[in-house]
């Protein structure tokens, strides 16, 4: 089972490197449906990794010593339950959204299939890797792929919006090594379960330095999480990006929440004391603020890829609740939500194009106008057709974003309610509850799918009120709306099989919440201090 750890990175990796030595045939049918299959290969690996976890016990993880080299002197990859979860996500969302992007929007610009595999390599390598440096260098690979991918299609308003996503993630970069450079000089290692058993006995004259580089450490996971007031760099880019690149961006503001999760609760929930609960309050204080602004940026947005935008926030903010909470209960509902906002937002990205190319940017418009300011000069003759019949096609596109909108509201019977229940159900029934934090995760979560619905139901109105095409006939390709009904339909099934799923989830969390757990698997014995 080990040897499953490195096959996530391995496989992008190589289809990354088989599509420079193609890049003159890129446009070839064949070359499109290699690339597909290195991610649907992709995909397997990642339900074996996840099935042979699963079957191998709650505390089971594959740990792989690149080279053989000791733990912790080289570099090793750990695949648990929670980075299986992540990858797996990760390789249904990048098979979607490349299935997608080989209908039409492939072939716009040069180096898409290396840039998109690259970017797939490095997210799965952040979220299996099992030291601060070589996470540094995964975030590194995927913020260089995506980069390109930002650029791609070109066009002024996605040229602006990628320089500043530059920008910034070079500055969360820069932070990043300084956070990396005060916590080994303070504790001697960047392995993280290294770190976590050595932080008990930093001498009292470094544990400043070592809280210092911390909070610099998390300073740049806010910034790549999309948390308030670290966020302004989100809404512009992932609305200017390729719808396809938008998808796979669903899940890449994940990896802050990912690494903030794994660092908070292997390093600070082994301490005892005040240190137990450092940066604790800041998460939530922020993760209420991300929610709040996220909500009230979904509301006001007219445009269904700004809205999309917005909702990332609003998950962002959802998760660091979660890690903020600090409760075993909040943490398995928090990564089921992860599952089914992340699959339901990358569809709304998808979504949002198809919605572009059958209903005309001018009807659009006009929808928001006649919202905005009426038409009391209009008047209907009593004969005037006031509907027409709806095709199918437009049937089906409807039914998606209704299912999206459920989701990403949290209402019942889908998936984003039972994720959210189960993270209020478990706030309140906690040891210390009711507090200050149950109400404020409770309110978070409640109002935020409120403001939600509200902004989905009006830019459905805005969408599926305009006129259709004077023919009557929408024309979707089975590549494009294909794979938005799957990401859809595996949130519905996650929702029939939320019994098994929640059990699951709350095995994980439970081993995400026993940081021994870990580091005994990691360290070999004979390292024990």
């Amino acid at each position: 089972m080990n040897h499953l750890a490195i096959l996530p990175i391995l496989v992008p990796m190589i289809a990354a490197i088989a599509n420079l030595l193609l890049s003159d045939q890129r446009s070839d049918k064949r070359v499109v449906g290699l690339n597909i299959g290195f991610s649907a290969l992709l995909l397997l690996v990642s339900i074996l990794l996840l099935v042979a976890l699963a079957q191998s016990g709650q505390t089971a993880a594959a740990v792989y010593p690149l080279g053989n080299w000791p733990i912790p002197f080289g570099i090793v990859l750990v695949a648990d339950r929670l980075a299986a979860i992540m990858v797996l996500t990760t390789s249904v969302l990048a098979l979607a959204a490349l299935i997608y992007a080989s209908a039409r929007w492939h072939s716009r610009a040069p180096n898409f299939f290396p840039l998109f595999h690259a970017l797939t390599m490095g997210l799965n390598g952040a979220f299996l890797t099992g030291d601060l440096f070589n996470l540094f260098v995964f975030f590194e690979l995927l913020l260089a792929a995506s980069y390109g991918l930002a650029l791609f299609g070109g066009g002024r308003n996605r040229v602006r919006s990628a320089m500043h996503y530059i920008v910034i993630n070079l500055v969360a970069s820069f932070l990043f090594l300084i956070g990396v450079a005060l916590i080994y000089g303070t504790t001697g290692t960047l392995n993280m379960a290294d770190i976590a058993r050595a932080v008990p006995h930093i001498a009292a004259d470094d544990r400043g330095l070592f809280e210092a580089g911390a909070a610099v450490l998390g300073i740049a996971f806010l910034i790549k999480a999309g948390s308030w007031p670290l966020h302004f760099w989100l809404p512009n880019t992932y609305s200017a990006a390729a719808p396809p690149v938008a998808a796979l961006f669903a899940v890449m503001t994940k990896v802050g929440f990912y690494a903030i999760l794994r660092l908070w609760m292997l390093v600070f929930a082994n301490l005892s004391g005040p240190e137990a609960t450092f940066g604790q309050t800041t998460l939530l204080v922020l993760g209420v603020a991300t929610v709040a602004y996220g909500s009230i940026g979904a509301l006001s947005s007219k445009a269904l890829d700004r809205l999309a935008s917005y909702l990332i926030l609003v998950s962002a903010g959802t998760l660091l609740l979660a890690v903020g909470y600090n409760s075993p209960g909040v943490t398995t509902g928090a990564l089921y939500y992860f599952v089914v906002a992340t699959l339901a937002a990358g569809a709304l990205f998808l979504l949002k194009d198809i919605i572009d190319q059958i209903l005309p940017a001018e009807a659009q418009v006009l929808a928001v106008s006649m919202e905005l300011y009426g038409d009391e000069e209009e008047i209907l003759d009593e004969d005037q057709e006031v509907s027409r019949t709806i095709p199918a096609a437009a049937t089906l596109i409807s039914l998606c974003f209704a299912i999206a909108a459920l989701v990403m509201a949290g209402l019942p019977p889908l998936s984003g309610f039972i994720a959210k229940f189960a993270m209020i159900s478990s706030a309140l029934n906690a040891d210390n509850a009711p507090n200050v934090a149950t109400w404020w995760i409770t309110g978070a979560l409640i109002v935020s799918g409120l403001f939600v619905l509200v902004s989905m139901v009006r830019n459905g109105i805005n969408i599926f009120w305009t006129s259709l095409p004077e023919d009557g006939v929408l024309r979707l390709r089975p590549l494009e709306i294909g794979p938005i009904v799957v990401l859809l339909a595996l949130c519905v099934v996650l929702a029939i099989a939320a019994g098994p799923a929640m059990g699951f989830f709350a095995e994980t969390a439970a081993f995400i919440h026993d940081p021994q757990a870990y580091i005994q698997i990691v360290l070999p014995a004979e390292s024990a201090l």
